[in-house]
């Protein structure tokens, strides 16, 4: 090649919006102090006033996560695991997205997208991808094969930050579309769990050609009358299943004393510089995610062994904070104000459908329930172990489960 046709193939890249470009992360190491230093200079408040949670992350809890964080925790480690999988950025609808895509060596593998959610990034879905991608190494048939793509949701992680508004969880699902027929497959299906379940969900609503089905494992099946009432306060509303009504009160809880950060960030993102400019505050914004997921997180730095570990939980913190994108990550609630976090997403009856409920999740979606939400429920299944972060915490039990789940779709 001449000089002048390279320099024109680089010029014609440089164009192309639906170019896939190569991506590694590459950390400085001056970031990496810079962190440490800020970590060792936290203004530390006074301790809690009661002995539970219920006013908060507790401050033995974060002093752990902090003293952790800046003498034994190696952000290299996470860095490598990374970069040992194929990482990419292509250009959707004027924004950056970074997505993994490992391709299975088995044939007929069946493509599949997977979404996170907050707090979250694609490295809750690490654990996940050797079970789906080369299931004869995890006791499975080569026939359960997935190729898989991992995106991180706009303002999350490697994607880019919105400038403008419009990325709500509905734009995303067709992005999400466009971005599985970018990269060749012509039909594919869909998992998540959080924002990755809404998103999913809506890819089921919208019912694009492509798509042959979905996996959730935080089902959006609450009926919207439950929804209201529940949001309101009010008792257990008459004629539910016991099944039923513990899901009522356990969304009651979420509610009414859970989800504080989803309503900060639904009504004054922007008003969290706090979690930008420290990183001890990023940690405890995204410890608060749930009374369970805390109180594992919690076992875990007091040296328990839990499905995660300290560096799990780090990781996911600290790769939002060397992105800096605590804030723009918590816009997508400010985008989906207004709409549901758990009501029924109207799923095209023509979409089968396959659920997982992990018993500490933060409801158990009842069967009865999913069967409304889902007029083409395939697979439903109830674990005795797990909670809301299923690919990270139980990632044997999330695999066999989407495995079961799509197999009826191959």
């Amino acid at each position: 090649m001449t000089p002048t046709s390279a320099t024109q193939e680089r010029s014609e890249q440089a164009t192309d919006t639906t170019a896939i470009r190569p991506f590694q992360v590459n950390v400085p190491e001056a970031e990496l102090t810079e962190l440490r230093r800020r970590i060792n200079a936290t203004r530390w408040p006074d301790r809690e006033t009661v002995t539970d949670a219920s006013q908060g992350v507790q401050l033995a809890t974060t002093q752990a996560v902090a003293r952790y964080w800046a003498t034994e925790y190696d952000w290299r480690k996470c860095q490598a695991r990374l970069n040992a999988l194929p990482q990419f950025i292509t250009e959707i609808d004027g924004l950056d997205i970074h997505f993994i895509h490992v391709r299975s060596k088995h044939d007929n593998a069946l493509p599949l997208i997977v979404t996170h959610g907050w707090p979250g990034s694609v490295v809750e879905q690490l654990k996940i991808i050797d079970p789906l991608t080369n299931p004869t190494a995890h006791g499975a048939s080569a026939s359960d094969a997935f190729h898989l793509v991992i995106p991180s949701i706009p303002g999350y992680g490697y994607s880019g930050k919105p400038t403008t508004k419009g990325w709500d969880p509905a734009h995303i699902a067709r992005a999400w579309v466009a971005l599985m027929k970018r990269l060749g497959y012509r039909k594919f299906v869909a998992q998540g769990g959080d924002w990755g379940a809404v998103i999913t969900e809506l890819m089921g609503a919208q019912a694009p050609p492509e798509l042959l089905g979905i996996h959730t494992n935080m089902p959006n099946v609450i009926p919207l009358d439950i929804d209201k009432a529940a949001f309101s306060g009010a008792p257990a509303p008459a004629g539910l299943s016991a099944e039923e009504k513990v899901a009522y009160e356990r969304l009651s809880f979420v509610y009414g004393k859970g989800i504080g950060y989803g309503f900060q960030m639904g009504l004054r993102p922007q008003t969290l510089y706090g979690i930008a400019d420290s990183p001890v505050g990023l940690a405890a914004y995204f410890l608060d995610h749930d009374a369970r997921s805390y109180e594992l997180i919690t076992r875990v730095f007091n040296g328990q062994s839990e499905g995660l570990t300290r560096d799990d939980i780090l990781d996911n913190v600290t790769i939002t904070w060397l992105t800096n994108t605590g804030v723009s990550g918590g816009r997508l609630y400010w985008e989906n104000w207004g709409a549901s976090f758990f009501a029924v997403k109207g799923v095209n009856a023509a979409i089968p459908v396959a659920v997982s409920v992990f018993p500490d999740e933060l409801y158990p979606a009842p069967r009865s329930w999913a069967e409304r939400a889902y007029p083409n429920l395939i697979y439903y299944k109830k674990h005795d172990k797990g909670g809301h972060f299923a690919a990270w915490e139980q990632p044997q039990l999330l695999a066999e489960d989407v495995r079961a789940g799509f197999r009826p779709l191959r």
